[in-house]
This record gives structure tokens, C-alpha cells and sequence, in this order.
């Protein structure tokens, strides 16, 4: 047996507490003022509030093929692969929701490697054995936290000042684009990926449309390229 066999009752176990985890830990409703040196009343690279809708799918839909992994893939080799990486993203993502409101910096690293266990996760599902049960849940929980890590990092520029917070938005989403189509072009049959991130970032345009008008449109034309990039990556590989 592989060194790294994680027993799926531990994915479920770990799953089910990642899923409750938002009703134990502090309410996180973003930055307090005081806690980052530069006080800016909304950071540009913020989605949209309907965007974080995403993580009720994201966690039922981890939940079930957690569920499914333990009744029916207990060894499968391609179930076997993913599990150390996931165990080790919804753990961090436990560890985010207690120190997201009170150490902006450390959450950051933090969100930051829930962000590399969960791409891994993805990267090693095949994409060909129970793709709506494995690689898909994987795809989307990699997907939202991409994007969510690289929200954290622009709002630490913006907040210690190191880029206008407008400018922050606009490197995170160019630098968002370019990873996504790179990680897409790992899994190109799975772009449930590539449109996670989509909408993460036309929840940045969106949000923009008023006071950042320029970050919107920037951001929605982002939005265009990934796709019809996760579009044609798709049927390249078919």
C-alpha cells in the first residue's frame, strides 16, 4: 500500500468539521479598521458578497465524494493520490477561520498554502475515473481558493501600502488569469477549475462597477480571456 494511504473515514472526518467549522469559529466580515496600516474602506480586489455563496457547493459537494470515497473507493489509486493534499487544504482552511480576523499577514501564508494543497489535490485526481465525484469538487474548492489567496495578497499590498489598492486588484488579476490557465492546462479536461475562477473575478467586476470602473472592466475582460482560454484548452483535449 502507498506510504501516503490516508484512511477516507479521516477525509470525511477532516471534511465534516471543515464544513462546520464557519459556526464554531470568530465571524469573519473582513478587515476591522486599525488592523492593517492603511485603512481603505472597501479593497478593490474584493468580490462581489454573492460570490462567497460558492462555498455551500463547495462544501456539500466535498462532503459527498468524501462520502462516496469511503463506501465504494477506499483503495482506488486515483482516490488514494488526492487525500494527503486535501486533508492538508481543509486543515488550513480550520486554521484561516481562526486567525483571519485577528492576523491578517499570518492568514495570508496560511490561505496561501490551503490554496497549493488544494491545486495538488486537483492536479492529481484523474480526471477519468468518477470525474463528477472526484475531480470536480476537487476542481471547484482549487478554483474559489486560488482566487481567494490572491484576494488576501492584494489586500495586504493595498493595506500596507505597498500598491494603491486599484493597482493591487489589477496585479492579482492578471497574475490570477495567467495561473489559472497554467493550472487549467494540467486538467484541461475538468474546467470546472477555469470557471470557478471565472466567477470569482466577475465578482471582482461586478463589485467595481461604480466607484472602480476601470478595475471592472479590466476584470471583466479577465474574465473573457479565462474562459474562452478554459473553453478551448477543453476542446484541444478532447
Amino acid at each position: 500500500m502507498n506510504k501516503t494511504y490516508i484512511p477516507p473515514a479521516l477525509t470525511l472526518i477532516i471534511g465534516l468539521l471543515f464544513a462546520a467549522a464557519p459556526s464554531f469559529a470568530p465571524e469573519f466580515r473582513g478587515y476591522a479598521a486599525g488592523q492593517l496600516p492603511v485603512e481603505i474602506y472597501r479593497h478593490a480586489v474584493q468580490p462581489a458578497g454573492y460570490a462567497f455563496s460558492i462555498w455551500g457547493v463547495i462544501f456539500l459537494w466535498l462532503l459527498a465524494s468524501a462520502a462516496y470515497g469511503l463506501s465504494q473507493r477506499t483503495e482506488q489509486p486515483s482516490w488514494v493520490a488526492t487525500r494527503p493534499a486535501l486533508i492538508g487544504a481543509m486543515l488550513a482552511g480550520i486554521l484561516w477561520l481562526f486567525l483571519a480576523s485577528s492576523n491578517p499577514l499570518l492568514a495570508t501564508v496560511v490561505i496561501l498554502a490551503m490554496a497549493g494543497f488544494a491545486i495538488t489535490a486537483f492536479l492529481r485526481a484523474d480526471t477519468g475515473v468518477d470525474r463528477w465525484i472526484l475531480s470536480a469538487p476537487l476542481a471547484i474548492f482549487a478554483g474559489w481558493v486560488s482566487a481567494a489567496s490572491l484576494v488576501s495578497v492584494g489586500i495586504m499590498l493595498g493595506g500596507y501600502g505597498l500598491l494603491p489598492h486599484p493597482t493591487a486588484a489589477l496585479v492579482m488579476v492578471a497574475v490570477l488569469v495567467a495561473g489559472a490557465l497554467y493550472i487549467q492546462s494540467r486538467q484541461p479536461l475538468m474546467p470546472v477549475y477555469g470557471g470557478t475562477v471565472v466567477w470569482a473575478i466577475v465578482a471582482v467586476a461586478m463589485v467595481n462597477r461604480a466607484e472602480e470602473p476601470m478595475v471592472a472592466i479590466i476584470a471583466a475582460g479577465a474574465a473573457l480571456i479565462l474562459a474562452a482560454g478554459t473553453i478551448w484548452l477543453r476542446a484541444k483535449s478532447r
